[in-house]
């Protein structure tokens, strides 16, 4: 079987999608104390949950895939390098440091990030990311897959292959070659209403607009349709035109901007942590463990990545290995 190992992991949206896939979930980490409450209630493999800084990788199991959704901080293109041996270093040499460190390097990465980071520092930060996969002997695959486009659920992908760098100047099958060959990802042909993934049943009276909140006549005068999804900005609400949920976010459970609300028989609410999940296409059988408060189960299903989006890439990548 063929085994992966995570870092960045948040609550695991990124092994569930693999493991849906067929794969092994070897090991993960994530440093953040509540995501590891979320991460050990729902998923039972080994999990490192210290800073990637402390981890030696050379005592860590090899595997053959390793994925993770790592942060994005600015760095300079002339000292990078120095990231390996100062710790406020930019976290992405900390993925290449463990690629080196293991024993074996994994045959396939996958890495999530987000969609601005193409643009991030005018360019700089994705050359510097791909000469570091390259250095390391890795082709480069650098997509962004829009989650409501090819799943049907209404986040920038690299995908990396082993000893491949020129793949495309080497007439050898490869890896990377079938990889490519199956893109782009085809559209999915069915897209659920957001209203199917809404709970069944009574919602907690706490997820609801009442009068006294600042900017609710703003709210009542704006939200009036049952269909449609809208957002608070700030100032202003704006109406999603497309049945579909506006891009979640991880401050959804503060009042912060970006906060997807909607229209029941009730009244107006924002989504529940739980729609939040089943909108990034968790599983029912995930839960949130009682001690894991509110404010964090929003930034948790905000951080999280498309488990199903995760799925489709990952059985991409099993048929170009296998």
């Amino acid at each position: 079987m063929v085994t992966v190992g995570g870092l960045f992991s948040g609550i695991g949206g990124i092994e569930l999608g693999f493991e849906k896939a067929g794969f092994k979930i070897l090991w993960s980490n994530e440093f953040d104390e509540n995501c590891n409450k979320t991460f050990r209630h729902n998923l039972n493999h080994k999990l490192y949950s210290e800073s990637i800084t402390d981890i030696n990788f050379k005592k860590i199991k090899p595997v053959d895939i390793l994925v993770g959704g790592f942060p994005c901080q600015a760095f300079s293109v002339a000292g990078y390098r120095k990231g390996f041996k100062d710790e406020r270093g930019n976290l992405f040499f900390q993925i290449c440091r463990a690629i080196e460190e293991l024993k074996t390097k994994p045959k396939v990465l996958m890495l999530e990030n987000v969609k601005n980071l193409t643009g991030h520092d005018k360019g700089k930060t994705a050359r510097v990311i791909v000469n570091s996969l390259r250095e390391l002997g890795y082709s480069v695959f650098w997509n962004i897959f829009n989650t409501s486009v090819h799943t049907d659920i209404p986040q920038t992908f690299i995908i990396c292959f082993k000893d491949e760098a020129d793949w495309e100047f080497s007439d050898k099958p490869s890896c990377s070659k079938k990889f490519s060959e199956q893109l782009p990802l085809s559209k999915s042909k069915k897209k659920k209403s957001f209203r199917d993934l809404l709970e069944k049943g009574d919602v907690h009276e706490r997820f609801y607009y009442k009068q006294d909140a600042y900017m609710y006549k703003d709210l009542k005068k704006s939200i009036t349709s049952k269909d449609t999804v809208y957002q608070w900005r700030r100032v202003y609400v704006r109406k999603n035109k497309s049945n579909e949920c506006p891009t979640l976010t991880a401050n959804m459970g503060t009042g912060g901007h970006n906060v997807p609300l909607i229209l029941d028989d009730v009244g107006i609410r924002k989504l529940t942590p739980r729609e939040c999940l089943n909108f990034q296409g968790f599983p029912k059988s995930y839960k949130f463990p009682d001690d894991v408060g509110q404010s964090q189960r929003y930034k948790q299903a905000g951080n999280a990545v498309t488990v199903d989006l995760i799925n489709r890439i990952a059985k991409i990548i099993l048929k170009s290995i296998v």
